[in-house]
């Protein structure tokens, strides 16, 4: 039919040399291109609702949690920070992957560009001049690894977002209660049990993030072409990116919604932060008191005093107190200091609003990329 509908003998060159699959490949490559273009919209739009709320919750004092336990002192924009700056490596290499990644391929049947004579190179750049993409150097029908590369690094986007919904839907549980996910009025939780208020945009993001990243291992195995072509790996590769892009999107989508409506419970963090009696201050109370005793002795005064308060009667600040250790060289009064998390939240708040101004900036820099053609 393009043969018919060309203008005069143009039609005769239709396919000239050219395989389906030099044509498919770029024509699909040039549809995630686009969708690559819609992916930095999106991580605009994610970036700047995570600035806000990083510069919102920069002093918000919650208990940082290592193996599960109460460890330090942190904030929850200390926290979203992380996220920033995790995702905005993610963004530096998706524009670094872009000259890789979107390339032309027209080389002929077995990639070796016998079909176009001298001017094959010629030939190539002008095609993909014309599609705004780079030529292949070569362009075998066996390489793959820039496809591999942009599906491994939309998977590593992927575990990303998914650690971000799976803090959120940790800490919405009932027994941390320090943030819940926009619900919006009227929506159901479940069909029997009319109390509940679901993680459900957390949940899918997770859901949608764990399919992603297993499409990388096929990526993968489908840079294991044989000899000049194998339809088998290029059908598995075809189906990699496709799947790979959609689930992309809809991640991005559900992550801008999840952060943009994230309600922070500043008080219930606080409340939990003193669960542990104090005891969350001890590295402070160990090196306050080793710079006369030595670390070592330090955190033995006061790990026996953490151990017997988690397992005893007695209170973490009451055994404290009962220490001649402590007691000869740290008055109650210094000892209340040191107990306080308000004091050991370290530079927590100087990075929430670091990472904050960045991600506005890279959000600003993304949405004033062009379209992709």
């Amino acid at each position: 039919e393009l043969d018919r509908i060309c203008e005069g003998d143009a039609g005769g060159y239709v396919h000239w040399g050219a395989p389906t699959q030099n044509i498919t490949q770029t024509g699909q490559l040039m549809q995630v291109r686009r969708a690559h273009s819609i992916f930095l919209g999106q991580l605009s739009g994610v970036l700047e609702a995570m600035a806000d709320l990083a510069e919102r919750t920069a002093d918000d004092l919650l208990p940082g949690r290592t193996h599960g336990q109460h460890a330090l002192p942190a904030t929850f924009g200390f926290k979203v920070a992380g996220w920033i700056d995790e995702l905005s490596r993610h963004v530096e290499r998706m524009r670094t992957a872009e000259p890789r990644m979107f390339v032309a391929m027209l080389g002929g049947g077995a990639g070796t560009m016998a079909s176009f004579g001298d001017q094959a190179f010629e030939l190539q750049a002008l095609y993909a001049k014309r599609l705004g993409m780079r030529p292949m150097p070569v362009p075998s029908r066996t390489i793959a690894d820039h496809q591999a590369e942009y599906i491994t690094l939309l998977g590593m986007l992927a575990a990303t977002c998914s650690k971000v919904g799976f803090e959120v839907y940790t800490l919405m549980k009932q027994e941390f209660g320090e943030v819940e996910e926009p619900i919006s009025e009227g929506t159901v939780g479940s069909s029997t049990m009319p109390q509940k208020r679901n993680p459900k945009l957390s949940q899918d993001i997770m859901a949608a993030a764990a399919q992603l990243r297993s499409i990388v291992p096929l990526a993968l195995e489908a840079m294991q072409t044989e000899h000049e072509a194998d339809r088998t790996t290029s059908v598995m590769m075809g189906r990699a990116i496709s799947d790979a892009t959609g689930l992309t999107g809809d991640i991005l989508a559900r992550l801008d919604q999840l952060i943009a409506g994230l309600s922070v419970f500043p008080e219930r963090m606080r409340r939990n932060l003193d669960l542990s009696g104090g005891m969350i201050m001890s590295e402070a109370l160990m090196l306050e008191l080793g710079a006369t005793i030595g670390r070592q002795r330090a955190h033995d005064v006061v790990y026996d005093a953490a151990q017997e308060a988690a397992t005893g009667e007695k209170t973490f600040r009451e055994l404290l107190l009962e220490s001649h250790e402590l007691r000869d060289r740290l008055s109650p009064e210094q000892i209340d200091e040191l107990l306080d998390p308000a004091r050991y939240a370290g530079q927590c708040s100087a990075m929430a609003r670091e990472q904050a101004a960045l991600g506005r900036a890279l959000a600003a820099e993304l949405r004033a990329l062009p379209e992709a053609p």
